[in-house]
């Protein structure tokens, strides 16, 4: 182990056991999602499923809750339910990483564990030069740096980072987030038959691309795989202007759905859909695992998006990731679900049924908490329909649209909103509540809000509001929560 990582591991060590107290005693720790354990989380990479065993790596911070020289985090599960947080995997230790070890993803290959990941490289006038590296595993533990694999091709910025890799055929294919020379976002297709060796084959679709039109200056995060019949292509452009009830937040997730011709290379694809209507959703990774579902990690947060605002930050730490989601398609669009272990963790089920409310607010009998499951199932809304969540949040339906309301997290005295319409009406709310986070799948899964939010920290009332008659049937589970070694 080369000196320079041995130092880096060492301070960050230090630095988790200096705050350990602090952010311990932090109300809005969470319960059932990833944190980091001091510092800033971004991005989830290198998930997979290896031998077994998931392993979700996490861009991590140690030193401050800004960004800055990330490492990567690792955290291993057999079940998504147990949990083991391992030792550090990747340092920005090296020349052609030392001002971070950037996303990245993983494939496994002759029983050895592979991750891609692009080094961030800047000089003394913040120049920035970016390169494509290996690390290899033989115990899914313990990495050895392999280099750069990949530079620069012509005609890109040095904003060129997060290899996504897959085999498809004979051959290995990694995708990268691109912005070309006239600033316009990419998504840049490379080929190998070795996964040391390399082939730029050229952009597949992008800004300005494809009939697409202006649409961002930089692509990040991209995701290539199959559901059903599509390719799907999953990136986070940026630099779409808010459109209606799109594109709300700084910076934007979703994909386009088509047919990737790997040869020319080619995405023939239909308009960009966002995954998650919700304020704090970004840099989605999926992996296939050894079941065959196509599960999602996404990062709770979103860059450049008032993040020192988080009241989290005062405890020295900041973000985390959204529960995994199995994706499916259901002929017209990518529908999202909690992954079924995930309901190990419930306790007895409280359920009610035909509850009505008329021009009211109510509490239902035990329905509350701050670690909770509920769903509901609409009968009827006649007007308007909404759930209060501590005093804080609030979900509400009217006229086929559907809102998440908060309070502004740098003004507490402004309200702000996330909307979206619903074609076919509200059919169904499923919420997952931890201590300072929010998932709500609508209609089984065909809209999803995920946000961070911050009551305070005694509240635990959720009421039922509705103008007009509205009668549907709740069941609540209280979550245990992960358990983490």
């Amino acid at each position: 182990m080369a000196e320079r990582d041995q130092e880096l591991r060492q301070a960050a060590a230090e630095e988790i056991d200096k705050y350990k107290e602090e952010v311990a005693s932090d109300p809005y720790r969470l319960l059932f999602h990833h944190m980091p354990p001091v510092g800033l989380l971004n991005d989830p990479n290198g998930f997979i499923q290896w031998k077994g065993t998931y392993h979700l790596f996490y861009q991590w911070m140690p030193f401050d809750t800004g960004h800055g020289a990330k490492f990567w985090g690792h955290y291993t599960s057999k079940d998504f339910v147990n949990w083991v947080h391992e030792d550090i995997a990747l340092t920005p230790s090296d020349w052609y990483d030392k001002n971070g070890v950037y996303s990245g993803s993983a494939v496994s290959h002759n029983d050895r564990l592979y991750l891609f990941y692009t080094g961030n490289v800047k000089d003394e006038e913040g120049n920035r030069e970016a390169y494509q590296c290996l690390a290899v595993s033989d115990d899914g533990v313990n990495f050895e740096k392999q280099g750069v694999i990949a530079e620069l091709p012509e005609g890109y910025t040095a904003h060129f980072r997060d290899p996504k890799v897959w085999k498809n055929g004979n051959y290995w294919y990694m995708v990268i987030g691109a912005q070309s020379k006239d600033l316009q976002g990419k998504a840049v297709l490379f080929q190998s038959e070795n996964l040391y060796d390399w082939k730029h084959l050229g952009p597949v679709t992008g800004s300005l691309e494809n009939n697409l039109g202006e649409f961002g200056y930089m692509w990040e995060c991209p995701d290539i795989f199959q559901l059903e019949d599509q390719d799907i292509l999953m990136v986070s452009p940026q630099g779409l202007e808010e459109e209606g009830m799109n594109y709300a937040n700084t910076y934007q997730s979703g994909y386009f759905a088509g047919k990737l011709n790997y040869e020319q290379p080619h995405l023939e694809h239909g308009p960009f859909r966002e995954l998650d209507r919700g304020f704090e959703f970004y840099a989605p990774q999926t992996t296939l695992d050894e079941q065959g579902r196509r599960i999602l990690i996404g990062w709770m947060g979103v860059p450049d998006q008032y993040e020192q605002a988080h009241p989290t930050v005062e405890k020295q730490w900041v973000h985390c990731m959204t529960l995994p989601r199995e994706l499916s398609w259901n002929g017209k669009q990518i529908i999202q679900q909690p992954v079924n272990e995930l309901k190990d963790m419930r306790g007895p089920a409280l359920i009610h049924s035909s509850i009505t409310i008329e021009n009211d607010q109510k509490a239902v009998r035990g329905i509350g908490g701050r670690a909770t499951e509920l769903n509901l199932e609409f009968d009827r809304i006649e007007n308007q329909f909404a759930v209060e969540l501590f005093q804080y949040a609030a979900i509400s339906y009217k006229d086929g649209i559907l809102t998440l309301s908060r309070p502004h997290l740098e003004d507490r005295e402004k309200t702000e909103f996330r909307r979206v319409k619903l074609p076919e009406g509200l059919r169904n709310l499923h919420l997952f509540i931890d201590q300072s986070s929010l998932e709500i799948f609508v209609n089984n899964g065909e809209e999803v809000f995920t946000s961070r939010i911050f009551p305070q920290p005694e509240e635990e009332d959720i009421l039922f509001t509705s103008l007009g008659e509205s009668s549907f049937s709740i069941e609540q589970w209280k979550l245990s929560g992960f358990k983490l070694s």
